[in-house]
């Protein structure tokens, strides 16, 4: 809880992956990969609950064992490829609403994001509660070596490269001359529930901007993330300095 507003985090872990089979349950050193994100949830100053909403039994046990609340098995149909997570987001907040519960904030925490800290979370909770305006908050990532200003597109007819809006005016800025641009790196949402049930998103124009390092952007998709973000882990200190 903060400023008396009761806040619960949820993280989502289906049995299914198609880049890493179980993904969600695969070892990082030395633990579970969803291991990392309930144990930075449940060390936050201000979630009150943390819940994991999994289809899969065995995901539950090792959750429940990390010390999550599995108060549901989420059902077949919020498990597959093409659901959407907003939709096992409402599906949680109605469990609890059908049992008389209800939250103020809703914090999403994806268990493919492990380098997220606790700090972060409770930072976010904190800028969010403290703005008059915004409603929502969620993590972002500088874009360096992928600028749009970069980019370029290939002429399916000449094989000559165009910039994205159909021009060649490569008169490319120099890097310290490019207005900074940022993009969702997927590892922190918050929001007040209310306005996530109306919108049905995290992005509208009272979302607000939590700016996370290079270092913590990367998420299990496949072996290669896996790997990159093993040894991160293992040299914070000489990346922290």
């Amino acid at each position: 809880m903060y400023k008396n507003k009761t806040i619960f985090g949820l993280i989502p872990a289906r049995s299914g992956s198609k880049g890493i089979p179980r993904k969600n349950i695969k070892f990082l050193l030395g633990k579970p990969l969803i291991a990392w994100t309930i144990e930075q949830a449940l060390a936050s100053k201000y979630l009150d609950r943390v819940i994991v909403s999994t289809d899969d039994k065995e995901i539950a046990k090792i959750a429940r064992n990390y010390g999550a609340e599995i108060p549901f098995i989420r059902p077949k149909a919020l498990a597959t490829d093409k659901a959407k997570t907003i939709n096992v987001i409402i599906h949680a907040i109605n469990f609890f609403k059908r049992k008389g519960v209800e939250f103020n904030y809703l914090a999403l925490l994806e268990p493919t994001s492990p380098l997220r800290e606790t700090e972060d979370i409770d930072k976010c909770i904190e800028i969010l509660l403290n703005n008059h305006f915004g409603k929502t908050i969620v993590s972002v990532a500088k874009l360096e070596s992928a600028h749009p200003e970069f980019n370029i597109i290939i002429d399916k007819k000449t094989g000559y490269i165009k910039k994205i809006d159909g021009t060649t005016n490569f008169n490319v800025l120099r890097r310290q001359e490019l207005q900074d641009v940022y993009f969702f790196d997927g590892t922190i949402y918050i929001s007040e529930v209310k306005e996530l049930v109306e919108k049905r998103s995290f992005y509208h124009k009272k979302t607000l901007a939590y700016i996370v390092p290079k270092w913590k952007l990367f998420e299990v998709d496949d072996l290669v993330d896996l790997i990159c973000i093993e040894s991160i882990m293992k040299n914070l200190n000489r990346i922290k300095g």
